[in-house]
């Protein structure tokens, strides 16, 4: 299993060890807690880090872009 380093702060890493559940790896807690069908908690921890000026600017520019880009057209079915 190939693995990588990750570095993250104490706060952050109480966290992680405050959900983790007895035996269970870091790795195997990660996934449980951000797997697709995941959403509440995924909802939960976004709406506890507050709102993130810098990646509302960089949706808002993509989606100019992706915009920009494309052009829709009518279609009668």
């Amino acid at each position: 299993m190939a693995t990588t380093t990750i570095t993250i702060t104490l706060k952050a890493y109480n966290a992680l060890k405050a959900k983790k559940k007895e035996g269970e790896s870091f790795s195997n807690l990660i996934l449980r807690t951000f797997q697709k069908s995941n959403a509440p908690e995924i909802l939960a921890y976004y709406k506890a880090r507050g709102p993130d000026p810098g990646l509302a600017d960089a949706v808002e520019q993509s989606s100019k872009e992706l915009r920009k880009n494309f052009k829709l057209r009518r279609v009668e079915i």
